[in-house]
């Protein structure tokens, strides 16, 4: 459960403090339907770029928004169908695009979930406490922006192997950024630095996307609806949707999953995470080069539960796949081979993870021998925006990206993917993965053993994490009541 308990004097502070900067919340609610939004502040976001810090961008925290770098107002989820010329697959794959999000990633509604309810209950206080982001990329991001339109000072946790783009971007938003060894799939680095940070400094709190369960109800809620709503435009009479395809980070994403299987009980939840580093198929470890996923531990917000599937993408499937999308031989490969231009044109929406989505759906589809009318959907996380350096070093390494090679990772890479490295999960492979969880949160992390059982035993645990949103969303308003800058003119 999220705590919601008020501490009235750090709220009064908190209050004060959105009433000097010009604060007003969204409201779960608004961040599903836009149209909700007031007109005043439709009007603002007029004259507002999409990642500028400008507290009234918190509205633009939706899978809604019009695709436009500045002044863009709000439309229909924003998402894209793959054809069959691409995935090598029948069945129909659609992801949301998270590229139009502020900071270009999905995330600020992750961090958004962590950080706003323990604002509107006084549980932390902007006025000198700092939020600690512990993250392999995205989320820190995500939380240090968040934070800025807060007026939260903020300090960003993240391993100096990430992307050359999240550390340029982070040293101009995030008041403090600590570099922790290693790559990808070192959290446990991270953990010991949040962990040095309480002992040692009393004004700072820590939002970890991995326990915290903000994070797990944001896409329960906004994302779980947003792909509702895709699915009542796309499925024709005979189609039938089978399940949700995502790779695991910190398994927020995930939450979508619980919210789709209420609506469609027998479709099925995928996860997925890098071969190099197969902790939910193998108990494995390893680092590797998808970014924002599979870090060498179960997360404590992944419902295992819901959990259908597990698989492994290579990682080198992935950054040969940013070449061919984005290299100007690997375009003209794709377009001979039937993808639409429009879309070809298109293909820096996905960033190396959305690859990986997009490479575990293809997967999903080919172990159920899914056809025409079968629907699976995904997520593109964030856009090629986010890892040109990465695509630099390729060309750097590799050379010049030939005709020869766009046609061998065309066919190797997207037509060739296989099926192999997938487990279907029964009740007791999914309980074996839950079970890992102990040596990272109960034995390193601090965690209620008690609560661990529940997590599996307890019927109601995650329904009572899902029912909170109503509360939280009567505590914003009662935030925004409070500071009173909705009924001013």
């Amino acid at each position: 459960m999220i705590d919601l308990r008020i501490d009235e004097t750090q709220l009064a502070r908190t209050v004060q403090r959105a009433r000097e900067r010009n604060i007003i919340i969204p409201t779960f609610e608004q961040m599903k339907n836009p149209a909700l939004i007031p007109d005043k502040i439709k009007e603002n976001l007029r004259g507002v770029g999409l990642w500028e810090i400008d507290s009234r961008n918190l509205f633009r925290i939706t899978w809604k928004n019009e695709p436009r770098e500045r002044g863009g107002g709000f439309n229909g989820v924003n998402y894209v169908e793959l054809p069959s010329t691409l995935t090598g697959v029948p069945a129909r794959i659609i992801a949301l695009v998270g590229k139009w999000f502020p900071t270009g990633s999905h995330k600020v509604g992750a961090t958004f979930g962590c950080l706003v309810p323990r604002l509107v209950t006084g549980q932390f206080d902007p006025t000198y406490q700092k939020a600690v982001w512990p993250s392999t990329g995205n989320y820190c991001r995500g939380g240090a922006y968040d934070a800025s339109l807060l007026a939260c000072e903020s300090i960003a946790i993240l391993p100096e192997g990430m992307s050359q783009e999240r550390f340029d971007w982070l040293s101009k938003v995030a008041g403090e950024v600590i570099a922790t060894p290693g790559t990808e799939s070192n959290v446990k680095e991270i953990f010991d630095k949040t962990w040095e940070l309480r002992e040692t400094r009393e004004d700072v709190v820590v939002f970890n996307q991995f326990d915290e369960f903000g994070n797990h109800l944001w896409h329960y809620e906004v994302t779980g609806h947003a792909m509702e709503q895709v699915l009542e435009q796309e499925l024709g009479p005979r189609d039938v949707y089978q399940g949700v395809v995502l790779t695991s980070g910190s398994s927020g994403t995930l939450g979508c999953g619980d919210y789709m299987k209420e609506i469609f009980p027998t479709s099925k939840v995928a996860a997925s995470e890098a071969l190099q580093c197969p902790t939910l198929l193998r108990n494995g470890f390893g680092a590797h080069r998808i970014e924002g996923i599979g870090d060498k531990h179960v997360p404590w917000i992944h419902n295992l539960r819901n959990t259908d599937m597990v698989m492994a993408i290579d990682d080198e499937a992935c950054m040969s796949l940013v070449r061919l999308f984005n290299e100007p031989a690997g375009r003209a490969h794709l377009v001979q081979q039937g993808v639409p231009e429009e879309l070809v044109d298109n293909l820096d929406l996905l960033g190396i993870s959305s690859i990986a989505n997009v490479l575990s759906s293809i997967k999903f589809a080919k172990w159920y021998e899914l056809g025409e009318e079968d629907v699976v959907l995904t997520v593109f996380t964030d856009s090629m925006e986010l890892y040109g350096s990465r695509l630099k070093e390729l060309h750097e390494e590799h050379g010049e990206y030939s005709e020869t090679d766009a046609e061998v990772d065309y066919e190797r890479y997207l037509l060739g993917t296989t099926i192999d490295y997938v487990q279907e999960l029964r009740y007791w492979d999914a309980k074996q993965i839950h079970n890992l969880k102990y040596f990272t949160w109960i034995e390193q992390q601090a965690k209620d053993l008690d609560e661990l059982n529940a997590q599996w035993n307890d019927r109601d645990y995650w329904s009572d994490v899902h029912n909170q949103v109503d509360e939280i969303d009567a505590l914003i308003e009662a935030f925004n009541e409070r500071t009173g800058l909705l009924n001013e003119g």
